[in-house]
């Protein structure tokens, strides 16, 4: 059974992709092992986008970030004793318990876990998450995002620095 997060009522509008990059990177700055983001949005929503800006802003900056769409997931480990990030698109995951194979258990135990189509995963998704939506903004490069999570994400996302 999987409620729906507290809705955090932030709504925030981003100018371009640069600043999804940077929304990302403020969000990978309080995330922390265990947690789990859900990257909601149409086909060329920026779902990709944030996923690669949450990646760089815990790493070196310039990591190759490609979309998982056929491999259904990429590690990335970082130094100074961030948490790993798995990067799952599960687009193509055939059934949800599928995700088993792709070593979901574990991630949740020690990784921050972005998943791209999380509505694949029925039931398995953690109740306790971030939910972040994104879909076309006023300009082609421009989107809006919804934020909303559980009472521990509300409580992070309330200290998240401005821009």
């Amino acid at each position: 059974m999987t409620a729906a997060p507290v809705d955090t009522g932030l709504s925030l509008d981003l100018a371009s992709e640069t600043a999804t990059a940077d929304l990302a990177g403020r969000i990978a700055r309080i995330s922390k092992a265990g947690d789990v983001i859900a990257l909601r949005g149409e086909l060329g929503s920026g779902k990709t986008s944030f996923a690669r800006g949450f990646i760089r802003a815990l790493g070196r900056g310039d990591e190759e970030v490609p979309s998982p769409t056929f491999t259904l997931v990429e590690i990335y480990e970082f130094l100074g004793g961030k948490p790993a990030v798995w990067h799952f698109d599960l687009y193509r995951l055939e059934k949800s318990e599928d995700v088993y194979e792709l070593g979901f258990e574990e991630a949740l135990g020690e990784a921050v876990l972005l998943i791209e189509w999380p509505e694949r995963l029925g039931s398995l998704l953690p109740q306790e998450r971030l939910d972040v939506e994104l879909s076309a903004g006023a300009t082609p490069d421009a989107r809006r995002v919804r934020l909303s999570g559980d009472r521990g994400w509300m409580r992070r996302l309330a200290g998240l620095s401005p821009a």
